[in-house]
Formats: structure tokens, C-alpha cells, sequence
């Protein structure tokens, strides 16, 4: 876990506008979304990127290439965790996973989500709600901290992570509620 850096953001930036050159027009749109998108966030300097897609099929087909020219690999990962409490049949939850952790370059995960699938919404939706409510930040970067020391094995974070996650979401759900906040908010 490293300090927040707000270089991030301008590095996040320089990400997205590098997917862009070579992902659009099947990338409808391209998104810094994840613990160093959110000011004033520690977290560990692996940057997360949104690509959202009208079909996941046709966006492996065009991105595989450019992509690993980039230095990305794709991975197995399908599916996104389904938050408590809700009964989306698990394929609404589908996604497309490519990362990159080439030595001596920013590492970098990205997610390929359906445009209007709730896995697209609610990853802008977390980056959104955090950025609006600072004071909620140091928390849960403390909580991911003391999580990531305690547990070695990347599954088990995850597992334990998205319970809290869940919890955050329902408070960011009834702010997105409040507020009439949408995911058709500014590119990042």
C-alpha cells in the first residue's frame, strides 16, 4: 500500500487517452476508475481502467491485438463479484479482464464492461461516491491496508474485501438516489 499520490490522477488520465487512441470506436468509453482514481486514496499503484462496450465477444476480438502490443495480457477472469442482496442473474455481472505488470511501467488492470451493466455503473459509482465524501477515504484505505497485511493470498483479500464494498455501495446507491447522480458523468 503506498501513500495517495496525486500524481495519479494525471497518470490515470494519460492511461485513458492511450486506450483511446487505439480502442475507439469499439471502447464507447474509457474510465479511471479504482482507489487511484479517488483523491487523497492509498492504495497500491496499480492503476484500474474501464473500458465499456455495446458486445464483450467483438471487444476481445478487436482489442486482443493492440492490447498485447501495448503489453497487456488477457486473463480469465468472466465475472464480477454480485453484491449482496441483489438477484441480477450473474451474466448481467460479465466482463472481459486484460492487465499489464511489464517491470519498470505503471501496472494497470482493465475492465471491459457492457455500457449500462450494473458491474459498469457500479464501478463509477464507488470512484464517484468516494471522490464526493473525502472524509470516508482514509477509512477505507486503512481497512484495505490492515487487509492487504494480514492476508498474503489475493482470493482471500478479494473475499473479505467485497462485503465492505457491498456496504459502500449501498450508501453510494442512496446518494446516486439523492443526488441524481448517473454514470454519464465526465470521462476520466
Amino acid at each position: 500500500m503506498a501513500a495517495a499520490d496525486p500524481a495519479w490522477q494525471q497518470q490515470g488520465a494519460a492511461l485513458v487517452h492511450e486506450l483511446q487512441a487505439v480502442l475507439v470506436p469499439v471502447a464507447r468509453r474509457v474510465d479511471h476508475i479504482g482507489s487511484t482514481s479517488i483523491p487523497g486514496m492509498a492504495a497500491k499503484p496499480v492503476f484500474d481502467l474501464q473500458v465499456s462496450v455495446a458486445d464483450l465477444d467483438a471487444a476481445v476480438a478487436a482489442f486482443d491485438e493492440p492490447l498485447a502490443a501495448l503489453g497487456f495480457c488477457r486473463r480469465p477472469y468472466e465475472r464480477d463479484h454480485v453484491p449482496a442482496g441483489r438477484d441480477d442473474p450473474p451474466h448481467r455481472w460479465a466482463k472481459r479482464y486484460w492487465n499489464k505488470r511489464s517491470a519498470g511501467e505503471r501496472q494497470v488492470n482493465l475492465h471491459c464492461r457492457l455500457v449500462g451493466s450494473p458491474n459498469e455503473r457500479l464501478a463509477l459509482l464507488f470512484r464517484d461516491w468516494f471522490t464526493a465524501h473525502p472524509l470516508a477515504v482514509p477509512a477505507y484505505a486503512r481497512f484495505k491496508g490492515a487487509l492487504a497485511a494480514a492476508v498474503g493470498d489475493l482470493g482471500v483479500y478479494t473475499d473479505v474485501k467485497d462485503p465492505v464494498v457491498d456496504l459502500v455501495v449501498t450508501v453510494a446507491e442512496e446518494w446516486a438516489a439523492a443526488t441524481g447522480w448517473s454514470p454519464g458523468g465526465d470521462d476520466r
